[in-house]
């Protein structure tokens, strides 16, 4: 075997996309039978199971490999269309991005406006923790990603975007319930809190570094998953909890929260990772987004690839 047919492979990729046999068949304008003859031949060619015939089905590990291949040889292709004048069809670029839910809703969409609109681009984005974008990189379903990971997904670049804050907030009725009378040291483990899900260590980290030897924050958590619910639950006084930047100064400024330690705080470092590829519109959305973060992000100097910095987290 020294060659991946294309059809084969994209119609492997459509069958990723569309989840079904059934599914991939109607995009293709062929049969079920066909799609499934296919994908069985480019796994004979193989000799690997790229798929697990599951509802929706899913790429085994070398299945992954082939459907990065598929991506990255579409891409290249579209790229080439354009500069060749052929546009091959009214569908514009179509570019994935994993982005973390914090991210998403302070800096990264004010930064895709800067984007030129020629050639236009569609963003599809994919909102997950930084466990899940390396996952999302390494299977092909997205081209870059916003992550706390400075170590590469294989096959991408990396490169270092700035410190995102986090601000220990409450309300001032709930400090005022929870947080008074004593040393901040010796309330705030007690305290409940808002986390954004159960891999959230921001809050713990916090209370570890403000109480040495302290096991975290309290048992006594709320999770709220998304980035807006977050703070409107410290907002609302369910609980206390580290507060992005952006989110955080202007209710500081109206009284609506409190700051419990000021002066202190929990920075976490934010990388872009992308394919190594040669394709105009990502390397443009890629400067993009650095120069945002630029502005948006506090400056520090970042470590390249490598282990994380020391006390470094996931990114909400």
């Amino acid at each position: 075997m020294d060659q991946l047919p294309l059809d084969q492979v994209r119609t492997l990729l459509a069958v990723i996309d569309a989840g079904t046999f059934d599914a991939a068949a109607e995009v293709l304008h062929v049969t079920p039978s066909a799609v499934s003859q296919r994908v069985k031949t480019l796994e004979r060619r193989t000799g690997r199971v790229l798929l697990t015939r599951t509802k929706p089905v899913r790429p085994t590990e070398s299945g992954e490999v082939v459907v990065r291949y598929a991506r990255r040889l579409a891409a290249l292709e579209r790229d080439a269309l354009t500069e060749l004048g052929i546009t091959g069809g009214p569908d514009p670029a179509r570019l994935p991005v994993a982005v973390n839910a914090d991210s998403l809703a302070t800096w990264f969409l004010p930064a895709l406006t800067r984007v030129p609109r020629d050639p236009p681009v569609c963003f599809e984005l994919h909102r997950e923790d930084e466990a899940h974008t390396a996952a999302l990189l390494r299977d092909g379903q997205v081209m870059a990603a916003v992550t706390s990971s400075a170590e590469p997904v294989a096959g991408c670049t990396v490169r270092p975007l700035g410190l995102a804050r986090y601000l220990p907030s409450a309300s001032p009725p709930f400090a005022a319930r929870h947080l008074s009378g004593g040393p901040l040291e010796e309330l705030l483990p007690d305290a409940p809190v808002i986390v954004f899900d159960r891999r959230d260590e921001l809050q713990d980290r916090f209370v570890r570094a403000l109480v040495p030897g302290a096991p975290g924050a309290s048992p006594v958590r709320h999770l709220v998953p998304t980035s807006e619910g977050f703070r409107d639950a410290v907002t609302a006084g369910l609980g206390w909890g580290l507060v992005p930047e952006p989110q955080a100064l202007p209710l500081l400024r109206s009284g609506a929260l409190t700051d419990l330690a000021p002066g202190r705080h929990v920075d976490v470092p934010l990388y872009w990772q992308q394919w190594k590829l040669d394709v105009p519109a990502l390397a443009l959305v890629a400067r993009t987004v650095a120069a945002a973060a630029a502005e948006s992000l506090h400056p520090a100097d970042l470590p390249g690839p490598g282990p994380r910095p020391d006390g470094a987290t996931r990114t909400r």
